[in-house]
């Protein structure tokens, strides 16, 4: 019976280390800039980079949403506070395209047209 549940236990932690290491790999990297890796720091503690990269926000927004982050626990420095903000609105805006994730580009690249 101890062997059968050592076996399984190994077996559910082997399974899930392998899901969250593909999770990770996978991830995309935030755009290149003078804040990329403050913000990959501050943001993906938490979050997925694909939570930032889908959002389009104004330079208020992203104001607020730094703001309550921090409150609740991101690690921005606040010296850092403005300049995170400025790359956030930067490549992150309302103006910016729409976000599509890599996946979908290579679905939508192998459909066939009409």
């Amino acid at each position: 019976m101890y062997k059968l549940s050592a076996a399984v236990c190994l077996f559910a932690v082997a399974f899930v280390s392998t899901l969250a290491w593909a999770q990770s790999a996978s991830s995309p990297e935030l755009p290149a800039g003078p804040m990329q890796s403050k913000a990959t720091t501050a943001c993906t503690e938490c979050h997925d980079a694909r939570i930032i990269l889908q959002q389009r926000l104004s330079k208020a927004t992203w104001t607020k949403e730094v703001d309550k982050m921090t409150k609740w626990g991101a690690l921005v420095d606040p010296q850092d506070r403005d300049t995170l903000i400025d790359y956030l609105s930067a490549n992150f805006s309302v103006d910016k395209p729409e976000y599509v994730p890599e996946r979908s580009r290579s679905f939508a690249a192998k459909k066939p047209t009409k």
